[in-house]
């Protein structure tokens, strides 16, 4: 296969391969590159699951209809949706009901064709329904389940060609590919592997961004815009981000300084340090888990907005006292064996790590916790109103608490995790330039954009959006390639 003639897709996340499958479909060649050493993103670690609505697979008579699920995906992305006018105003709202609108149609997708076991549904905060997608119990996690399904189905094409380790240092221009004789194409300069000295590569042709986000560019594109989140760990491993890349082209960026941080990342007794840290799945508190101060009490409603619920964290609990040179905080995740089984993939592999253990509640001599404890299972009961306003408890069990009931219990503390800031586009997943019009032959997918999501995303909505807008990509990268 001659790169010359591929569609040039970069990043071997769930975007880059939802695009990657449609163009394949049409039959036209694909060249993807990755510098990472294997494929698969951040999006192979995804844990909580993938959203839809309504689906055959939500519970019977949840009636979950799209325009509920439209609703908490506004009031989630807040200010920077409330505050846009005009002509910014309509493509954030055109791109939100692109996102929801196509939900359903996704999940089916995954599910009929690419045989991605999506039949468990929970409730994540935020959402006013249970609409988030993953597999049944011994199923894989969600993200690596979705993304191991379409690299085996693309490992068997021979239009398919995937390159690790090949990392992109600069857009070529359109301009420069009409002086090259390549019809006025974009491209991409790829840098020679190591032990190849400065040897570069240029590859001309349509291209389908999908690099991801910037929550691990510590020192770059995160402390340019967000410096006040210097200190706290990442769920995401050290790389820079690729928003440059495209600004360089002249693509507009948006709410770059719309950076989630998530309250649950788990902190390992072994390794205080590390800065990278595991996610503690959403899912855990969606099937009726809680957060405890170091007391052993609940301080908030653990389904509001990860937004509401990290800040809860860092006004309610204390700094962990070890010097880690780390912004870290003393919460514990607790689960009882109800939430447990409920979360039996996702506790086996938190287990195995040393992340959770199980216990009981006597073992665990907070002061607090067995009127803590108590309090919720008559919550949970309907003999009292949760106080932090809670109303979706999973598979919560336990209702008589003592000194010998068995507990699930892990430290965790709030970890930059996302970022909704990144290159503007439109609901064609082209990419605009400053004043709002295509950059012919570019588009971009997944967490590299910017505008969807506003000052929060909804748990489950980072899949669905590679997804929906990754498959868009690769249908008008097909369109524009068989036209050129």
């Amino acid at each position: 296969m001659s790169p010359e003639q591929a569609v040039i897709v970069i990043g071997s996340g769930l975007a880059g391969l939802c695009a990657t499958t449609q163009l394949i479909a049409h039959r036209i060649p694909v060249v993807m590159l990755d510098r990472a050493a294997k494929p698969g993103g951040n999006s192979i670690k995804a844990s909580s699951g993938i959203n839809g609505a309504p689906t055959r697979f939500q519970p019977p008579l949840q009636n979950d209809a799209a325009d509920l699920f439209l609703a908490d995906t506004r009031r989630s992305a807040g200010r920077p949706l409330a505050a846009s006018v005009d002509a910014e105003r309509a493509r954030r709202e055109t791109l939100i009901t692109t996102l929801v609108t196509s939900s359903a149609e996704a999940v089916d997708w995954l599910a009929d064709e690419q045989g991605v076991d999506l039949s468990t549904v929970a409730q994540l905060g935020g959402h006013s329904r249970a609409r988030t997608h993953r597999g049944g119990a011994g199923q894989k996690p969600p993200g690596f389940a979705i993304v191991s399904a379409l690299l085996e189905s693309l490992d068997r094409e021979p239009l398919f060609q995937l390159r690790t380790n090949t990392r992109v240092t600069r857009v070529v221009t359109a301009k420069e590919g009409q002086e090259e004789g390549k019809g006025g194409m974009l491209g991409v300069e790829v840098a020679g592997q190591e032990g190849e000295g400065n040897r570069t590569e240029t590859l001309y042709g349509p291209l389908v961004f999908a690099t991801g986000g910037f929550a691990g560019d510590t020192h770059g594109l995160l402390e340019k815009y967000r410096p006040d989140l210097a200190g706290i760990p990442s769920t995401n491993d050290a790389r820079e981000g690729t928003q440059p890349l495209l600004e360089a082209v002249g693509a507009a960026v948006v709410d770059m300084e719309q950076v989630q941080v998530h309250p649950t990342g788990f902190v390992d007794a072994k390794d205080l340090a590390a800065r990278v840290k595991f996610l503690a799945a959403e899912a855990l508190r969606g099937e009726g888990g809680i957060l405890l101060d170091g007391r052993g009490r609940r301080f908030v409603d653990e389904l509001a907005t990860r937004e509401q619920v990290t800040a809860a964290v860092m006004a309610s609990a204390s700094p962990l006292e070890e010097e880690t040179g780390l912004r870290q905080w003393d919460v514990s995740l607790l689960m009882d064996e109800g939430a447990a089984a409920a979360s039996k993939t996702h506790l086996d592999f938190y287990r195995w790590k040393g992340l959770m253990r199980k216990t009981t509640v006597g073992e665990l001599a907070l002061p607090a916790l067995r009127d803590t404890l108590q309090g919720y299972a008559d919550v949970v009961s309907g003999k009292t109103p949760d106080v932090f306003g809670r109303t979706a408890f999973g598979n919560w069990t336990l209702k008589e608490v003592s000194s010998d009931s068995v507990v699930y219990v892990g430290k965790v503390t709030p970890v930059v995790h996302f970022t909704m800031g990144g290159v503007v586009i439109n609901e064609q997943s082209q990419v605009l330039d400053k004043d709002g019009a295509p950059i012919q032959g570019l588009w971009a997918a997944g967490e590299i954009t910017g505008g969807l999501h506003g000052q929060n995303r909804l748990g489950g909505s980072s899949l669905l959006e590679c997804v929906v807008f990754g498959r868009i990509a690769g249908e008008n990268a097909a369109a524009f390639h068989q036209e050129h």
